[in-house]
């Protein structure tokens, strides 16, 4: 790929992994895996969103894997892992298991948490006896269920039939997203970031999110256009916490306020004034908070009852 896929200097540039493996999908689609920190530390997977990869989430992977096992993945089609002809949520949540399976021992349990299209494979996959083996609780980031492009603001104007039909254009639009420039910037800062985002952190974005290939950008947005994870929801029966920026105009906060209410077992419900869609990169303290306490309060209790 000509273009950087992220940043290469700084908080938010990734840093080179333990070790990195290739995960096999049910459909033969492959997977780009990176292992961070010590192997015998307790486990934390992470599932980036749409348009992103694993370069998303540098800051949590820095604080996280001192004290962790930081098991961090690229959807099919992003970052390192090759497109694949399947695109649905079942491919999600055929990825997710798969990357489960590859890197944790049977019976081995982590937190996971996903941000945006990274929350859905989490829902998509809930119902799974591979995910409820290994799963010990759940994060939501800046994500929903259901409704994304009716309820999306990214347009400033009156919801109704007219909004929800541009909205789906543009955000479905198969035009190139070209070199990151100040104009390129502020269109993604305003689309996906809170208006108080530091320059260093629209950068870090912007280069990552324009390194998605269009035909990938395009066709996962047909998916999220239709999403309909309601149902599974209810599946997800794991403590789960869900955190959500008041400032997110792709998934706006009724999104965050909403899971929380529909959950099974909904361990707390977090709004972050002022923050955009791109929580791990806007408030990237708040979020690796968030993943240790789920950590400490459900991996490590749940290792302690398997020890005799």
């Amino acid at each position: 790929m000509s273009r950087l896929m992220h940043v290469t200097s700084g908080r938010y540039a990734p840093p080179a992994a333990r070790r990195e493996l290739v995960a096999d999908s049910a459909d033969g689609a492959r997977l780009h895996v990176e292992v961070h920190g010590d192997e015998g530390a307790p486990a934390v997977v992470l599932a980036h969103g749409w348009t992103c990869s694993t370069a998303f989430w540098a800051a949590q992977v820095r604080a996280l894997a001192t004290t962790h096992r930081v098991i961090a993945y690229d959807q099919r089609g992003h970052g390192r892992s090759p497109a694949a002809r399947a695109h649905s949520t079942t491919a999600l949540a055929d990825d997710l298991v798969a990357v489960l399976g590859a890197t944790l021992a049977p019976g081995e349990r982590a937190v996971v948490a996903g941000h945006s299209m990274g929350g859905m494979t989490i829902m998509a996959a809930a119902g799974r006896p591979e995910f409820t083996e290994h799963a010990a609780a759940a994060l939501l980031c800046s994500t929903g269920s259901s409704r994304l492009v009716a309820q999306a603001q990214v347009l400033p104007v009156r919801a109704g039939r007219a909004r929800t039909r541009v909205t789906g254009a543009v955000l479905g639009s198969r035009a190139p997203l070209g070199p990151v420039t100040p104009v390129a910037r502020k269109i993604l800062k305003y689309a996906t970031m809170g208006p108080g985002s530091a320059p260093d952190k629209v950068e870090a974005c912007a280069r990552i999110v324009h390194a998605c290939p269009t035909g990938v950008r395009h066709a996962w947005s047909r998916v999220l256009a239709g999403l309909d994870l309601d149902a599974e929801v209810a599946r997800l029966a794991v403590p789960t916490a869900v955190i959500g920026g008041t400032a997110d105009r792709l998934t706006p906060i009724a999104h965050a306020r909403g899971l929380a209410a529909a959950l099974p077992n909904c361990v707390g419900l977090t709004e972050l004034t002022g923050m955009g869609h791109m929580t791990p990169v806007e408030a990237p303290e708040a979020v690796t908070r968030a993943v240790r306490e789920l950590t400490e309060l459900y991996l490590h209790t749940t290792e302690k009852e398997k020890t005799p």
